[in-house]
């Protein structure tokens, strides 16, 4: 219950979301909305914003890919709250898909702006007024890709392998502190991600011009291109389902998964060699 002389706004639970223009992050923010959450729905742009407002949620403008951008939005977010957060959902992320050996530095470097670099800089804004009351819930969006490589998909599973390496890094060295770090691992979740990874496909890789062009041609292009969906693909509806356990558990577990391919891929990376997966990843 809340103490004495609180109010319900300020009892209530506050959440900062990234990449709330549609997929997952929408969902989460309206779902978390619908829970009576305060939720802070942050877009990159200002129209995604304007949108998110007009049908009652609390969205301003926040990009990963720009320092500033970043610092404001922190600085907007800690304001709107009086530094009482209480957690925050770093969902904001891009694909790039291609072959490694077809990635150019500049597209590695974007994606990375985006997938980790904006995200670890939000979170390390956020720590100090998590730190300073004792309390807060810090969520990255990871992915099956996090864990488990699989062909052209080289540079998105680089920035989640890497995101799975700093939230480990960052649960261990919040212990004592009141901070909590989860992961959430999704597999294939009906989304923009693949639309909106085309403009990236198409100012980085030089597809043509690869060695591996008939690959691409058969493989990449099609289902990128394509309107059809994953085998065991789930609406977004189920990461805000894993999101809210996250949130509210007394002890959050440390990794949530979600899809069947996230289960299977991470029983089949403890039980098989290598080699095996290597053969999995190809077929699959």
């Amino acid at each position: 219950l809340p103490l004495p002389g609180m109010t319900d706004k300020t009892w209530q639970r506050t959440i900062l979301i990234t990449g709330c223009s549609s997929g997952i992050g929408l969902d989460a923010a309206r779902g978390l909305h619908g829970r009576g959450w305060r939720v802070l729905a942050t877009c990159r742009g200002e129209e995604d914003c304007a949108r998110l407002r007009a049908e009652g949620l609390e969205s301003f403008p926040l990009d990963l890919d720009d320092e500033t951008s970043v610092a404001d939005g922190a600085a907007e977010a800690l304001a709107r709250v009086g530094n009482a957060l209480d957690a925050v959902f770093m969902n904001g992320a891009f694909a790039l898909p291609g072959a490694v050996e077809d990635l150019p530095r500049a597209g590695l470097r974007a994606i990375f702006e985006t997938n980790l670099f904006g995200q670890v800089d939000l979170a390390n804004r956020l720590i100090p007024a998590m730190r300073t009351r004792g309390q807060g819930r810090i969520v990255f969006n990871s992915s099956v890709l996090g864990f488990f490589a699989m062909p052209y998909r080289g540079a998105y599973a680089a920035t989640k392998f890497a995101l799975e390496g700093i939230a480990d890094t960052l649960r261990r060295e919040m212990t004592g502190t009141g901070v909590e770090v989860v992961l959430i691992e999704p597999g294939p979740i009906t989304s923009k991600l693949r639309r909106k990874a085309i403009p990236h496909f198409e100012r980085h890789i030089d597809w043509q011009a690869s060695a591996r062009r008939e690959e691409y041609e058969t493989r990449v292009i099609p289902r990128l291109y394509g309107e059809g969906r994953d085998r065991f693909e789930l609406p977004p509806g189920a990461v805000t389902a894993v999101l809210v356990r996250a949130l509210e558990a007394r002890r959050p577990r440390i990794r949530y998964r979600v899809t069947l391919p996230t289960r299977v891929g991470a029983t089949l990376r403890r039980l098989l060699p290598d080699p095996a997966l290597d053969y999995l990843a190809r077929m699959w």
